[in-house]
């Protein structure tokens, strides 16, 4: 977390010198956070907002559960995009002033291996178990099912094939799910359970299968604008933004990364 912390820090501090620099003023500067799974979807989204719109956008990246308790311990925010519905309703609960909440998007649960695994197909809850696919003393990487939501998903749909507690002990926790990600990239752990988006992102792992969809909750990230104060609106820069997020220029974005839109079909099975 405090890595996270230390990022969120420095990204903020150099938003600041750059709109000094380009006499920005600070209203203008809109903080968008979002779940670590969004990072190269957002980045390419931002990147093409902010090439055609004279605004300054800090976007910062980590857990959906790091992000929902910094943003209620009063980091700068004013666009948080979840990576489930629980840390959301969490902020509601702690009394964040949220609008315009609505469900963006749609991923996908699967399992993943090095790309030089000899494994090439292993569909969870289809006959040979995670827990026998794994030697003596390996591990999976998964997101810390604590607080983490690929791990919450990931328990939810262990639970449900009957598989939770042989990989309790067995499991290799990280702190968000490109930490998981990355434990699987460097023949750390030999499976590991992220988002579809993930594993596309990355050209070291390879996915071995799609957990079925009914064996956890529906994966949708959530978006919403966050204000100070119910008298105090989002700034007009932060609903342009919002808006942009839901429309068809972002929607290609996030589409040619993995993501459906949560108006749209969930994809498919298939890799």
């Amino acid at each position: 977390m405090q890595l996270f912390q230390c990022k969120w820090s420095a990204l903020v501090a150099g938003g600041m010198a750059l709109a000094v620099g380009l006499g920005v003023h600070a209203d203008e500067r809109v903080h968008l956070l979002a779940a670590a799974s969004l990072t190269n979807a957002v980045d390419e989204a931002v990147a093409l907002y902010s090439e055609e719109h004279d605004i300054d956008v800090a976007a910062v990246y980590a857990s959906s559960s790091t992000l929902a308790r910094q943003i209620a311990n009063g980091a700068p925010a004013n666009i948080f995009l979840s990576a489930n519905t629980r840390w959301m309703d969490w902020l509601d609960g702690e009394g964040v002033v949220l609008s315009e909440r609505s469900d963006l998007l749609n991923n996908r649960l699967v399992l993943i291996a090095p790309l030089d695994s000899p494994i090439e197909l292993l569909v969870p809850g289809e006959g040979k178990t995670l827990a026998d696919a794994l030697a003596d003393g390996e591990r999976m990487a998964v997101g810390d099912p604590d607080h983490v939501p690929a791990g919450l998903y990931t328990k939810e749909a262990l639970e449900s094939l009957g598989e939770w507690d042989a990989l309790v002990p067995r499991l290799a926790r990280a702190d968000n799910v490109r930490s998981a990600l990355a434990l699987v990239e460097r023949g750390e752990a030999p499976l590991g359970v992220v988002y579809r988006t993930d594993g596309q992102a990355s050209e070291k792992v390879k996915e071995l299968g799609a957990f079925p969809q009914d064996s956890h909750t529906p994966i949708t990230y959530p978006i919403a604008l966050i204000s100070e104060s119910v008298e105090e609106a989002p700034s007009a820069e932060a609903q342009a933004l919002r808006e942009w997020l839901g429309g068809e220029q972002a929607r290609a974005v996030f589409e040619r990364h993995g993501f459906s839109s949560a108006s749209s079909p969930a994809t498919a099975d298939s890799p």
